[in-house]
């Protein structure tokens, strides 16, 4: 249950030089050094046992610009106070890469389709691989497990420091989770990956660079959690706890200082009340106070800080403390500057694309642009991938909608399969996707496991409109009033309200499954609205029928049972269920008490996390809860299609991506701390 540590003690070597004693190494030309114990990286005493280097370091030669940039960090200290004694050690795709420049992204909205961007600075203890197989080392240099997944233990790198130069050590990891995440007065609900079958673990640190995650029972999977996570489980206490009144009894006093009403506020302006990452910092959402601050925005791990933040976007600069560095002693990141603007339209996104005002993209954008993005790719100097994705556009029902007739029938699963039933998917693949996709059923697994029998892909995907109505039939659904239209079998008429984001779905596969409903006499109107809207809306219990993508690898299932329980999904997501959630969520004093099987698929869910990885018992649980998904009908599949990814051809390192995916965090696979500009 092991994993190695591998490296300790090294000793650095500094240089202003461009280049170091270590050979250029790179993943297409390894120049016969040996692979690591992990792919595409070392730890430096392995990478310089591997390649009979002593290694030389040497920092962007505007890291002190860059510094001074960053409101209230200090004046930067040479690059061997900076790094950690025991660098990760990256290996660059295809070159050692050049300082400078500035990567420009395009997002949605302050907090809506930036996880894309996000992903291109973001880190956590563990990632996986590229090849979407192999977690590996990020910020912890190593890991272990005992032999029962009860107790998990995480060796971070000596010397390793926040974004401001104070030391990062076990202590923010406990301050994270004992002192925000199971802190209801910071976050009211806890999230269930912090929790193990409902239960709290418990964090120690025998010492700065050891913490002990104690389970109360076994949940192998809290390790493919973190490496597929934007929630970071470490927050800088040197920062935060000073405004916390648990750590620090001045906490409400210091915060009257600075215009706010206690600590917990100042914590709320710097972290936000949920695990999100990206939530806006003091210079967006207390731009009156910003300035009364030690600093506008928290310390980071991550590549890049936030310097300016408005209602039109972001712009961040290179930590100059970040703790990787290339196969020659070069600290990264290699791009010195990002610029996030938002752009909310989707017309508008793809214009900008075209004429090559971004450097990368993937989010929001769906199979129906790519053949526009790629009539221009020559003209515009960018390169296209098309991608498989793991999650698929998919409907759901409100099953506990405010109107009592329409949760009736919404709540039926006979409705729900004459729904599936009326799609025409083959006319949504060919329409939207141009032929490219796979008529699909949501079976909560993609891709499917080897314990998922294929022909669950397929229940309830063909187009069979007089089944949809025999099944409509059953339900009480009758045209009462000859217009063509079903009321419901209370009488009163319905009309479906499809409220849809791009974001999370196309208008091509919205417009054809409301026109394949309509064939069926269910009547329905369409509008685009923003991802905050539709969210909004969604959180509210308002939404008719929900529409997102949704389709999660077992890498995810094994870390969280929020796919399995009510609302079952993020905020950001698709959800059903909002009254059932409330009344597991107070113990059946508020809400809509849900169905036996929704309370067996949480108990299901708990003893499949709790098996152990490959093992018929978990096999079984997994096949289980795959079964009674589909056979429920809850979400409702579409077509499972390619999706495109835009870079533009300047920068470098970009690699062939594996997949078009939310679910192992976009870019974070893919390294993008090496990647740079050419010219």
């Amino acid at each position: 249950m092991k994993r190695a540590i591998v490296g300790a003690g090294a000793i650095l070597l500094f240089s202003t030089a461009a280049h170091a004693n270590c050979p250029a190494i790179t993943v297409d030309d390894m120049k016969d050094v040996a692979v690591g114990e992990f792919p595409q990286q070392y730890e430096l005493v392995e990478f310089e046992t591997a390649a009979d280097c002593k290694m030389e370091f040497s920092a962007n030669p505007e890291a002190e610009t860059l510094n001074s940039e960053l409101k209230g960090n200090p004046p930067l200290p040479g690059l061997a106070e900076r790094i950690p004694s025991e660098p990760l050690v990256v290996v660059p795709y295809k070159q050692v890469g050049k300082y400078g420049g500035t990567l420009s992204a395009l997002s949605n909205a302050t907090e809506a389709g930036t996880s894309d961007f996000l992903s291109i600075r973001h880190v956590n203890l563990v990632r996986y691989a590229d090849d979407l197989a192999t977690i590996v080392p990020n910020v912890a240099k190593g890991w272990e497990w005992n032999d029962d997944y009860t107790k998990l233990t995480f060796f971070l790198r000596d010397g390793h420091k926040w974004s401001d130069g104070e030391p990062f050590t076990s202590a923010d990891i406990k301050f994270w989770y004992d002192n925000l995440a199971l802190d209801p007065k910071i976050i009211e609900k806890p999230q269930d990956y912090v929790l193990v079958a409902s239960e709290r673990m418990t964090v120690d640190t025998p010492d700065d660079t050891t913490v002990v995650f104690n389970l109360p029972s076994p949940k192998p999977g809290l390790l493919a959690h973190f490496a597929t996570s934007y929630a970071q489980p470490f927050q800088p206490k040197h920062f935060l706890g000073k405004y916390h009144p648990d750590i620090n009894p001045d906490a409400d006093e210091l915060a009257q200082e600075a215009g706010f009403e206690n600590g917990l506020e100042v914590v709320a302006a710097y972290y936000g009340n949920s695990d999100w990452t990206d939530t806006p910092t003091p210079m967006l959402s207390q731009s009156d106070k910003v300035g009364n601050l030690p600093a506008p925005t928290l310390p980071t791990l991550e590549s890049h800080v936030y310097v300016s933040e408005t209602t039109k976007g972001r712009k961040l600069v290179a930590n100059p403390y970040f703790f990787m560095v290339d196969t020659t002693g070069q600290q990264l990141p290699y791009i010195s500057r990002q610029d996030e603007l938002y752009v909310d339209d989707d017309e508008d996104r793809i214009q900008k694309l075209v004429d090559g005002e971004a450097d990368y993209k993937s989010q929001s954008l769906n199979l129906p642009s790519a053949l526009l993005l790629m009539e221009n790719r020559d003209k515009g100097d960018f390169t296209i991938q098309l991608k498989p994705t793991i999650a698929s556009p998919t409907f759901a029902f409100n099953v506990t909608s405010e109107d009592e007739g329409k949760r009736q029938v919404f709540g039926d699963v006979r409705f729900r399969r004459a729904m599936s039933l009326a799609m025409d998917r083959e006319e949504i693949n060919q329409t939207a996707y141009f032929g490219e996709g796979e008529p699909i059923q949501y079976t909560g697994f993609s891709p499917l496991p080897d314990f998922v029998p294929e022909e669950l892909r397929k229940a309830y995907v063909e187009h069979d409109p007089e089944a949809a109505k025999n099944l409509l039939d059953e339900v009480g659904m009758k045209d009462t009033d000859g217009d063509g239209f079903r009321e419901l079998p209370n009488g009163e008429k319905i009309t479906l309200n499809l409220q849809f984001a791009t974001q999370g779905i196309p208008s091509e596969v919205v417009e054809l499954v409301a026109r394949n409903w309509s064939d069926v006499g269910i009547l329905s109107t369409v509008k685009e609205v923003t991802p905050d809207e539709y969210r909004s809306a969604q959180s509210s219990n308002q939404l008719d029928v929900g529409m997102w993508r949704k389709g999660q690898p077992l890498a995810v299932h094994l870390g969280t049972n929020n796919y399995w329980i009510p609302p079952f999904d993020s905020y950001f997501d698709l959800r059903t269920g909002m009254l059932w959630a409330e009344w597991l969520d107070s113990d059946g004093a508020n809400g809509v008490e849900p169905p036996e099987w929704v309370k067996q698929m949480g108990m299901d869910v708990d003893a499949f996390q709790a098996a152990s990885p490959g093992s018929p018992e978990q096999a079984e649980y997994g096949r289980k809860l795959a079964e009674t998904i589909v056979d429920q009908m809850l979400f409702i599949g579409t077509v499972q299609a390619p999706a495109p990814i835009y870079h533009r051809n300047a920068l470098k390192n970009v690699p062939d991506f594996k997949t078009w995916s939310n679910e192992y965090y976009r870019t974070f696979p893919y390294r993008p701390a090496q990647w740079f500009f050419s010219g």
